[in-house]
């Protein structure tokens, strides 16, 4: 084993720590009555997570609460959280929102905003179109109006950004637009949207895309929850009609902003994936060695032996990729485009093929609504399309290997 996938002392001791909680704190029964919940999850327990276990912001800056460990912790806590299916908003606050955050230049927004979400206190979710690993600056459909505003002496800066504390005028920002399928999107706190700056009375360039932070109670904004496959994972259609918002950053930092979330995302995704995936294995093969047919376990049988080593095998080179992924964007040591890609290439792909093959070796209590089976094979199928197919990933890493590579 390289000393690239050597786990730590403490690593160790913190996925047994994350383990313990998850199973305590999530069992089926209560992921089942969360899922039917308006909210979707127990906020007490998201807190836990962050204020005791202080979990959610391994890869934060101490600064702003966080450890400054890294991607790789980080990753390994988004995997046991993965294996119980724990209910929260993990994907809107940890791996989109807090990225999002801590890449940013401006140190006053990430002192003002970040250290809520690491807490659990507070989430947040993106608008911002993410696919193949990379931001889509072209699929982006909100659209920012600057306005400039005059401000009297001695005010100070608003939410929106609008007043000055010098009395100078500032450029204020409001929001229109719509975008669908944002996840953690209807009970999020904060939204970060990216949006295309407009507005005649700036000097802004039309057209260049921005990100902007948008209270929940901002007037104009509208949350529709979507309905989806995996009801553990909430998303909705969220629309702006003139909400006022606050640049967070421009063009051309937006746009770096944004893809470093895109990669980061997809490689902590790709952990989440790897611990479902390990949660199948291991119950498929305990299933497999205590039920008998014919008078001896069906693990006995050569057919199942098979669907249990495939899925090992799958389960396995899932986490390689995954924690290689982690590692490359910690150490810089590798295009993190092609870690991306490569990540959610192999391990989409290995978590919807592990959840078919455990519904195969459970058979017919594995299609059946009582059992947790099938919880799983919609999370696989969910977490597939989130940032971008396996095949799309594929290609993606063909135009990264081949094309780039074969250019002048």
């Amino acid at each position: 084993m390289s000393s690239e996938f050597a786990w730590s002392t403490e690593q160790v001791e913190l996925r047994r720590t994350v383990r313990a909680f998850a199973a305590a704190a999530s069992p089926q029964e209560e992921v089942r009555r969360l899922m039917a919940s308006p909210l979707g999850h127990d906020p007490a327990v998201w807190s836990r997570l962050g204020e005791e276990l202080g979990v959610l912001g391994l890869s934060a800056d101490e600064e702003y609460g966080g450890a400054g460990d890294g991607l790789v912790s980080q990753a390994v806590v988004i995997e046991e959280l993965g294996r119980a299916l724990v209910c929260g908003p993990l994907l809107g606050s940890v791996i989109l929102g807090a990225t999002a955050l801590g890449a940013l230049n401006d140190t006053a927004a990430r002192a003002e905003l970040l250290p809520g979400l690491v807490e659990g206190r507070t989430s947040a979710a993106l608008a911002a179109p993410l696919h193949r690993g990379g931001f889509d600056p072209a699929a982006v459909t909100v659209t920012a109006t600057a306005h400039q505003h005059a401000a009297s002496a001695g005010q100070t800066a608003s939410p929106d950004g609008t007043t000055s504390p010098d009395g100078a005028a500032t450029t204020g920002y409001t929001l229109r637009g719509s975008v669908p399928y944002v996840l953690d999107g209807a009970a999020a706190d904060l939204l970060l949207v990216a949006a295309t700056i407009g507005g005649a009375d700036t000097d802004d360039d039309d057209g260049a895309v921005g990100l902007f932070a948008v209270n929940a109670d901002a007037a104009g904004l509208i949350r529709e929850s979507a309905p989806t496959m995996d009801l553990t994972r909430r998303q909705a259609t969220v629309s702006f009609n003139d909400v006022p918002a606050r640049l967070l950053a421009a063009a051309p930092e937006a746009t770096a902003v944004l893809a470093t979330t895109a990669e980061t995302a997809a490689v902590l995704l790709a952990a989440e994936q790897v611990g479902a995936a390990q949660y199948l294995l291991d119950l498929s093969v305990e299933y497999a060695r205590t039920r008998l047919q014919f008078g001896r376990p069906i693990g006995s049988f050569q057919a199942v032996k098979h669907l249990c080593a495939d899925m090992l095998v799958l389960v396995e080179q899932a986490r390689s990729v995954a924690y290689h992924g982690a590692w490359a964007l910690d150490e810089g040591t590798d295009d993190p485009r092609i870690a991306a890609s490569l990540a959610q290439s192999v391990c989409s792909r290995a978590f919807t093929q592990v959840a078919a093959m455990a519904v195969q070796v459970h058979g017919g209590i594995g299609f059946t609504w009582e059992h947790p089976a099938h919880l799983y094979l919609k999370r696989a199928y969910t977490d597939a399309a989130l940032f971008g197919s396996a095949e799309a990933h594929q290609e993606r890493l063909a135009q990264l290997v081949l094309d780039e590579a074969g250019a002048p």
